[in-house]
């Protein structure tokens, strides 16, 4: 059926264009376009970037002001219905630009400048007379040459027909990768007369005779030249008296850096049984259910998951695998790829822009089932999805920091609903929430109990460090855990040691004075780095050499406090000069695969020690790893968020359970200035269920979630009084709005108060049950882009924050 108007959302992120435009669908395109699919239309004095949400035959927009489409950018959607009816559901649970939300689920490479190419798909098809004329003997053509003689409505029809296929050629970025290769022409005979005649073409004779059994075929160069011994010059020569051609051909970028060894389903516990009945049984349900595996660590949950997975594809259906750190991916991706072999795609911010773009374009185009990747990977545009899993389900790295704010737990839900298809939230330590939700079934608890291979849990000693202290010992390392580096290294075992914390120390002070080196753009103290004897904030990216006196007091008593893991990599080579140490943070894996590499020589046996922040602390699986060292179990501890202690106890029995995952007993060492709490002695037992308790009975009491939601305003300006004073403001308006339920409480100063040369205040909104808090919010913010900002003013809501 053909429409005469395109309802547009316009890449413009302002308040005022955040709907649907109409625009005239040209005539010769009627039969063309569909919803889902890149435009290009005029808005003001310029051509923009669109999204078709809608195709209708009527409007109101008066005959004589409605613009026509100016270019149709995709022949065939970028986006499916399910994905614009997702985007309108993300806009208003996460207040944001519904453009922001349809951008959030494509690769960057279709957010570029890009070509359209149309490729010939057989080069022995019969073409129409206009499509030959325009291919001429090409293989490819600039779709805009199809454009410009009004031909579109004939390139759907040869693509609907399979002769022809359409590629977004991406300038900069997103390119599709092509190789040159040689197809050997089918009529080589009626060069047999000009050779014999060239008297010492005697190899170009041996290339022509050994082409004579290749008729017709394509052919890689290096193929040729080790089959036939002949050189680049020779063939060349034979190419340019018509025995062959060269052409281009379209491959995917790998993003595998190596092979992987077939692996089959392993025979299940009872507890993993039981569990993936209760999953498979679900599938056939009417509904989406949507399931807690809560297993402790080692108790086998991604065997789980890879045969919930087969039981999907062998449905005909696809699956989507969550990770929540790009660290994580390598080995899970291997261990994906192994089961499922070339049905696997992986979705990651390591990827290059192209192997995102050709990852992509293999799940669109249906030549992969399962997707492996983390948070943006919710979105992969699978069109019949049997499964969705969040692995870690826990993690803070699920939640999207900048608009839309979403939570990848949130879409996977949502778009199981959409295909009635089970989700399974898989962690050792689920989230309070939704251990909550599993209580009063709006989950379905799954647990596994026991190791896979019945090995016990690892032994947990903590180590108080005051008495540490006492004893005179002034090292980061407890005598207990340099006993256990020593024992490891003499049984040529490996360890794990823990630090959430990189660079070489937390901050240099003056010990005459006390003044700390601050950052000069946000309220924090930078990091000495000492590979690059540099001082660096983790915040805004503002570096400064070392200073040798007090910038304040001239004294050259500067001293460096805390403890980075350069300096802990440092020391172990003081107390272990034998020790092999790879170090593992966001300084270590900054080139692309650095994470892989590492990883890779760790399980070969080439370090004795990982040592490494937050990214070691889940997802290991060596057979060898006998002992984890949690150098400060306090670091996240003591941080102003109520969740403090809720994260020192998932990181804790975390990084516990990389130890003795296999035949070896594991140990685990924890040091800390507070083994009193609650936190460091339920982890020491792996004791989920006591924790949950006494966690509860205090977020009760404190009036924090679960049992009430929270959301989040921020205002930041470069002037402080004008920060305090409009976050007042919206303090004052959001009290004078919501009823009497909702408590307001600011505005105070963010937990960083300064950022980026930006004062910054915040209002939190705590509240049960609150209808009018996202009309109320969405006006709030209404007010504040028709009239604050002009001002300076930039305000955020979140209406899930992570943190507070």
């Amino acid at each position: 059926m053909s429409f005469s108007v395109a309802e547009v959302i316009v890449d413009v992120p302002t308040y005022h264009v955040d709907r649907p435009f109409d625009y005239a669908v040209p005539t010769e395109w009627a039969n063309v376009i569909e919803a889902g699919s890149r435009v290009k239309v005029p808005f003001g004095p310029r051509n923009v970037l669109g999204f078709v949400v809608g195709l209708k035959n009527d409007t109101d927009v008066p005959a004589n002001k409605i613009k026509p489409i100016s270019h149709i950018l995709d022949m065939e959607p970028v986006l499916t219905a399910e994905m614009l009816s997702l985007a309108k559901w993300l806009k208003n649970e996460t207040i944001c630009y519904e453009i922001d939300a349809l951008q959030v689920m494509l690769p960057s490479a279709l957010r570029a400048k890009y070509e359209k190419i149309v490729n010939l798909q057989d080069d022995n098809a019969i073409l129409p007379e206009e499509a030959q004329a325009i291919f001429g003997k090409r293989r490819q053509v600039n779709f805009k040459e199809f454009e410009k003689l009004g031909l579109l409505p004939l390139l759907k029809e040869l693509i609907e027909n399979r002769l022809v296929k359409i590629d977004n050629v991406v300038k900069q970025q997103g390119n599709v990768k092509e190789v040159r290769m040689v197809k050997v022409t089918d009529d080589i005979q009626n060069l047999d007369v000009a050779l014999r005649e060239a008297t010492r073409a005697v190899k170009q004779r041996t290339l022509i005779d050994w082409m004579r059994g290749h008729l017709g075929e394509v052919l890689k160069p290096q193929q040729i030249y080790e089959e036939t011994g002949v050189s680049s010059a020779v063939l060349q020569s034979v190419v340019e008296k018509g025995a062959a051609r060269f052409i281009q051909e379209e491959v995917y970028r790998d993003p595998f850096t190596k092979d992987v060894t077939r692996t089959h389903s392993l025979t299940l516990t009872e507890e993993q049984a039981i569990a993936l009945d209760a999953i498979t049984k679900s599938m056939e349900a009417p509904t989406a259910t949507t399931f807690l595996l809560q297993g402790v660590t080692g108790s086998g949950k991604t065997e789980v998951y890879l045969q919930a997975i087969q039981k999907v594809l062998e449905e005909g259906k696809e699956a989507i695998m969550l990770v929540p750190e790009i660290s994580l991916t390598p080995q899970m991706t291997e261990r994906f790829r192994s089961r499922f072999g070339e049905m696997v795609a992986v979705m990651h911010s390591g990827l290059s822009v192209g192997e995102k773009y050709d990852e992509w374009r293999k799940i669109q185009q249906g030549k992969v089932s399962v997707v492996v990747g983390a948070r943006s990977a919710v979105f992969a545009p699978f069109t019949n999805l049997g499964l969705i899993i969040l692995d870690e389900e826990h993690e803070s790295t699920y939640k999207q920091e900048d608009s839309p704010r979403y939570h990848a737990r949130d879409v996977a839900i949502w778009r199981s609903a959409y295909y009635k298809c089970p989700v399974i939230l898989g962690s050792a330590t689920p989230a309070l929430e939704s251990f909550a939700r599993a209580k009063k079934e709006v989950y379905t608890l799954l647990t596994l109990k026991q190791r896979a291979m019945n090995q016990a849990l690892p032994t947990v000693f903590v180590a108080d460090m005051r008495e540490e202290l006492q004893k005179g010992n002034r090292s980061m390392f407890s005598e207990q855990l340099v006993e256990g580096i020593r024992m490891r290294l003499e049984r040529k075992e490996q360890m794990v040691l823990f630090l959430n914390r990189r660079g070489y120390s937390s901050f240099v002070l003056c010990r005459d004075c006390g003044t700390v080196v601050q950052c000069p753009n946000c309220d924090i103290s930078l990091t000495y780095h000492r590979t690059t004897e540099k001082l660096k904030c983790h915040y805004c990216g503002y570096e400064e050499q070392v200073p040798q006196i007090c910038p304040q007091c001239q004294s050259e008593h500067i001293r460096y406090f805390g403890t980075g893991t350069q300096k802990v990599e440092e020391e172990i080579y003081k107390l272990f000069p034998e020790a092999r140490v790879l170090r593992m943070d966001v300084d270590t894996t900054k080139h692309k695969g650095a994470h892989e590499e590492i990883l890779q020589a760790f399980g070969e046996g080439q370090a004795d020690i990982l040592l490494g922040t937050q990214m070691i602390a889940k997802g290991l699986d060596f057979p060898n790893i006998t002992l984890v060292g949690v150098l400060s179990a306090d670091t996240s501890l003591h941080i102003p968020d109520y969740r403090a202690a809720e994260r020192t106890f998932q990181l804790l029995t975390q990084v516990s359970g990389r130890a003795g995952r296999h035949e070896k007993p594991g140990e685990v060492i924890i040091q800390t200035y507070t083994p009193e709490h609650y936190a460091i002695e339920l982890a020491k037992t792996q004791d989920y269920d006591p924790f949950y308790e006494r966690e509860m009975f205090i977020r009760r009491r404190s009036g924090y979630p679960p049992y009430y939601f929270v959301a989040l305003v921020q205002v930041s300006h470069e002037d402080v009084l004008m920060a305090a004073e409009y976050a007042g403001r919206a303090g004052d308006w959001l009290r004078g709005n919501l009823s009497n339920q909702v408590a307001i409480i600011g505005p105070t100063t963010a937990s960083i108060s300064r950022l980026q040369n930006r004062y910054r205040y915040q209002c939190l909104i705590k509240y049960k049950i609150e209808p009018n808090l996202i009309p109320v919010l969405q006006r709030l913010l209404a007010m504040y882009r028709a009239e604050w900002i002009k001002q300076g003013i930039l305000m955020t809501v979140d209406l899930d924050p992570s943190t507070i």
